[in-house]
């Protein structure tokens, strides 16, 4: 099995759920006490918001650069980035790097269509759901991308940065989430996408009838996945 470089800390919360399902699908894949050979570089996350909020991304972009860096000189065959928003710089980051990357975009379009999802809600923070970095991965495939209202985005950000990531999952923002969710769905959304990695810690598939597309889990499945391949 490769060795797994992730790229965390974007937040730490999240992370850990990557550290655990990884695993988790290792050891259902493998068996026995099997478990994934994993590099972690976990940054200091308030530096990168500072960053995402003054619209440096060039700057965000360069030091994850050097951590890939890093990571692969320290034997890392794989790279997954641990977050949905920082996904805007994968080109920066993936600069003078020849591992693959897994982008957790790719990642996500491969789950929708395998379920025959092609019109979708998406969820995460502003810039995910704003921007086409994102979204870009989903169209070239042919899914249909429903959003939010301008309100109930500015809301989505606010619970992820100011709860979820500081690791506090308040009821009446879950109640928020899958009244969201329903809505998306009554607008023919066959299913939401939890395009933030924080997002899964909130609302659980036991929780809606509308299927959930979480990320989080798709993308460390998937990086299990070609770890195990060659």
């Amino acid at each position: 099995m490769k060795t797994i470089g992730l790229l965390g800390g974007m937040s730490w919360e999240s992370t850990t759920t990557y550290y655990q399902e990884i695993n988790r699908e290792t050891a259902r894949r493998l068996g026995g006490l099997h478990s994934a050979p994993l590099l972690l570089h976990s940054v200091d996350f308030a530096e990168i918001e500072a960053l995402q909020k003054s619209g440096d991304w060039e700057r965000a972009g360069a030091i994850l650069n050097e951590a890939a860096k890093g990571l692969v000189g320290a034997g890392a065959q794989l790279l997954v980035l641990c977050t949905n928003t920082m996904h805007k710089v994968a080109p920066r980051l993936q600069q003078g790097i020849a591992v693959p990357f897994l982008h957790i975009a790719h990642a996500t379009a491969d789950a929708l269509l395998a379920d025959g999802a092609v019109k979708i809600g998406l969820l995460g923070t502003k810039p995910t759901m704003q921007e086409d970095f994102y979204k870009q991965a989903l169209w070239q495939r042919g899914i249909e991308v429903l959003l939010p209202t301008p309100w109930q985005m500015d809301e989505v950000h606010r619970v992820i940065f100011e709860e979820l990531c500081r690791g506090v999952l308040a009821e009446d923002s879950r109640a928020f989430f899958l009244a969201l969710i329903e809505e998306l769905a009554r607008q023919g959304a066959q299913g939401v996408v939890l395009g933030c990695t924080e997002i899964g810690l909130l609302v659980h598939q036991q929780s809606t009838a509308i299927p959930l597309f979480d990320t989080t889990r798709i993308h460390a499945h998937q990086a299990v996945e070609l770890a195990l391949q060659g």
